[in-house]
């Protein structure tokens, strides 16, 4: 994502607590600083892309000096995966004359190399405006999904939808190899029909029934995004019992399997254990 804002002809500064990330970025000719308050210093737009909203704040305001030396009226593209409330809590945090527009992606790691992934962005109007021709060279699309938090909240309701389709796909093809039938074939007869979903298309042969397991989103991160939706679900007083019951698969994998793995591990964990 940051090599696209480079070859778009923006000037990128660049920063992680991974050495190894700053050295990818640096060997392919970007800017890395060498602290948080340096990376922002003077910058007009600040993104984040972390884990979680908590680990947001924590970066951005556990260190006073980071956000002091921004320009005046920068604007914040949260673009991690983080909780509504918490993006809410944090734009109230903010400096005054800072916005903020929540920016989760959707896409892989294949669409952010091409610069085509679907970004959901919410905020006020006038900052929707701003922060567009900075979304733009990474995405194929960017949907104006509300104030701020209506980005997130799109985003885990997003993840939820792709998650239960990984399970449903998974037990689809359990089912049919228990049967005696041929795993790939069957994935095709799906993506000819009506039963054909994200994770039958994209994942079930080119990662999950090759045994690659490399599609580049880890489990743990997939089981984070569920759970999101379903605490905003709670919180909004709805009875969903499948989401639920979804967030509670991925978290159960995620104890099993480790938090790391790719999440098209999910294939292994529902055929041990038969959930």
């Amino acid at each position: 994502m940051a090599r696209q804002l480079g070859q778009a002809g923006l000037d990128v500064t660049g920063y992680d607590l991974s050495s190894d990330a700053c050295d990818r970025f640096s060997g392919e000719g970007g800017q890395v600083a060498s602290s948080m308050v340096m990376a922002l210093d003077g910058a007009e737009f600040i993104i984040t892309m972390l884990p979680n909203g908590r680990v947001v704040q924590s970066a951005l305001l556990s260190d006073t000096r980071a956000l002091e030396g921004v320009a005046h009226g920068a604007l914040l593209l949260e673009m991690s995966s983080s909780a509504p409330a918490e993006t809410r809590e944090l734009a109230a945090m903010l400096p005054i004359g800072m916005g903020l527009v929540d920016a989760p992606v959707s896409g892989g790691v294949k669409r952010a190399i091409e610069g085509a992934l679907s970004v959901m962005a919410g905020g006020a109007e006038a900052d929707l405006d701003r922060a567009e021709p900075i979304l733009e060279p990474m995405a194929a699309r960017v949907f104006r999904c509300g104030p701020v938090g209506a980005g997130h909240a799109v985003k885990a309701i997003n993840n939820f939808v792709s998650g239960a389709g990984v399970i449903a796909a998974v037990e689809a093809i359990r089912l049919a190899q228990a049967f005696g039938l041929d795993a790939g074939v069957v994935t095709d007869v799906l993506n000819a029909s009506s039963g054909k979903n994200n994770a039958t298309e994209v994942k079930m042969k080119q990662f999950m029934l090759n045994g690659s397991f490399a599609s580049g989103f880890a489990l743990g991160l997939m089981a984070k995004d569920i759970r999101t939706a379903a605490v905003l679900s709670d919180e909004l007083g709805l009875d969903q019992a499948c989401l639920r019951r979804t967030a509670d698969l991925w978290e159960a994998a995620a104890a099993s399997l480790g938090e790391t793995v790719d999440h098209t591990r999910m294939f292994e964990f529902l055929g041990e254990s038969g959930d």
